[in-house]
């Protein structure tokens, strides 16, 4: 499997496919489809062969819950109103046995009822004035680099690679970051589907040394308040299912725990699950 990942649209006489091939993650991802989920179903497990992927993602809209069902693909988690207000449901097949095993799953389903009973009410402070706030150019594109390159050994997208940021701004990724002393200490990223109108919060990292003073947490409500100025309320984040602090931040944003996909990328050291929050921006 070439080592680079890209995305490949196939246009049939029954139907329509937006895969995402992620030879780094050995797996792929259906983005978007119409048409006969039959044709389609076959043609992606052909790639699956053809690419020795060891998991398939499809994002199925709920109308066509049954077929994947029909064909052995297990449900992990849901976006709600994902499609223009309708729900996307992550659809997952896995072609290995040890893509299928995790030693982690009862631990982390244990976190998860920690972390509900924590409290959602204390008011977020604000960092010391030597902290400024801004949106990340590309510029800045060596420092973000650098910032992922000292918080994750491993990440499912090349973004130790400054050129790689560069390429994401220049597609409409949105980055915003708190800056100290010159360097950016904690930054975060909203990817925009501009058709259907969601957003995925994502590349959250904070340094060790700054973690003590919620710097996530005004990032992405700052993410927040730039994509409801563009119209866009599905906000969800998939955050690292063994990271307490990651998932505990964005409870207490008052996003709901939607599912865990199942080892899903390699991410800080290894090949890991993830675990999906969803939060409608309409209703704050």
């Amino acid at each position: 499997m070439n080592q680079t990942a890209s995305t490949i649209i196939f246009e049939e006489s029954n139907f329509y496919l937006e895969v995402y091939l992620d030879p780094f993650n050995k797996r792929i991802r259906v983005d978007d489809y119409r048409g006969n989920t039959n044709q389609l179903i076959e043609k992606t497990e052909e790639l699956v062969h053809q690419h020795l992927a060891e998991k398939l993602i499809v994002k199925v809209r709920t109308e066509d819950f049954p077929s994947f069902l029909e064909r052995a693909f297990q449900t992990e988690a849901v976006v709600d109103r994902y499609y223009l207000g309708s729900d996307a449901h992550f659809f997952s097949k896995f072609y290995t046995p040890n893509r299928k095993k995790n030693d982690h799953w009862i631990t982390e389903d244990g976190m998860i009822h920690s972390i509900y009973q924590l409290d959602t009410s204390i008011e977020r402070g604000y960092p010391p004035k030597e902290y400024a706030l801004s949106k990340v150019e590309e510029n800045c594109a060596e420092k973000l680099s650098d910032l992922y390159r000292k918080v994750f050994q491993i990440y499912p997208t090349p973004l130790h690679n400054p050129e790689y940021v560069k390429k994401t701004m220049k597609e409409g990724t949105i980055y915003y970051g708190f800056f100290h002393q010159g360097e950016i200490v904690s930054a975060a990223s909203a990817e925009i589907n501009h058709f259907y109108k969601n957003a995925e919060l994502t590349d959250c990292a904070t340094l060790p040394d700054h973690r003590k003073y919620g710097l996530m947490k005004i990032i992405l409500h700052e993410l927040e308040g730039e994509l409801k100025r563009k119209g866009i309320f599905c906000a969800y984040s998939i955050a690292r299912s063994l990271s307490f602090g990651m998932n505990a931040v964005l409870f207490q944003l008052n996003y709901k725990y939607r599912g865990r996909l199942m080892n899903n990328c390699f991410i800080y050291d290894k090949l890991e699950n993830m675990n999906m929050w969803v939060k409608n921006l309409a209703n704050c």
